[in-house]
């Protein structure tokens, strides 16, 4: 009778308790299995992200600016130049990246002494990873803009008509996530008005990340 009374005394649907102890532990061990994982993987996206997948600068390159069109004529009584100028800019971009890099559309432009004077549309675009784009601009002179400039007569009849062309891109690097790179230059040139010819470029770059 004593014997009978334990054994009913025992749940038959209740676990052992060192069973219940050590499925507690299994549960406990992935747990911890599954954070050292996900540390693992986020620390492999951080080397990553600051070795090979490292956000680099885009390189804008000036390899050429010709004088595509140049024609001048005075009004002596007034004291005015009509102008008529072209620029042709060929340019180059290297992502050197190992994503793509896409820009926003933008405009270059070309300054008198510190005024705009003439602007050409750079439409948006994407330069693929490693990948250099050339790009060739074409400025004009708007010669409306330049009546009002009291300068220009004396620089044009001293021979020597200063311009700057400056081009600006901005865009996105992904890299894990989204990065903001900036690429511009800007080339002072003189145009040689007597022999019809581009004297003295000097072109600076800047990168911003």
């Amino acid at each position: 009778m004593d014997v009978e009374s334990k054994q009913d005394n025992k749940s038959p649907g209740m676990a052992p308790p060192n069973y219940r102890s050590s499925k507690k532990k299994r549960a406990r061990n992935c747990c911890f299995i599954c954070l050292a994982v996900l540390l693992l993987l986020g620390l492999l996206f951080l080397i990553l992200g600051l070795t090979v997948f490292k956000a680099k600068k885009p390189v804008m390159t000036v390899n050429d600016v010709s004088l595509g069109n140049l024609g001048v004529s005075f009004d002596i009584a007034r004291l005015q130049v009509h102008l008529n100028v072209t620029l042709n800019a060929h340019l180059s971009v290297k992502n050197p990246n190992r994503v793509g890099f896409k820009y926003d559309s933008t405009s270059a432009i070309l300054q008198y002494k510190g005024q705009v004077v003439g602007d050409a549309p750079v439409p948006s675009g994407k330069i693929g990873s490693g990948e250099t784009r050339p790009m060739n601009i074409s400025l004009t002179v708007m010669a409306d803009r330049l009546l009002s400039d009291s300068s220009l007569y004396s620089d044009v009849m001293s021979g020597a008509l200063p311009l700057t062309t400056y081009v600006k891109l901005s865009g996105v690097v992904h890299v894990l996530f989204k990065i903001q790179v900036k690429s511009s230059s800007t080339c002072d040139l003189f145009i040689d008005v007597l022999n019809r010819k581009l004297v003295n470029q000097t072109c600076h770059y800047k990168t911003k990340l």
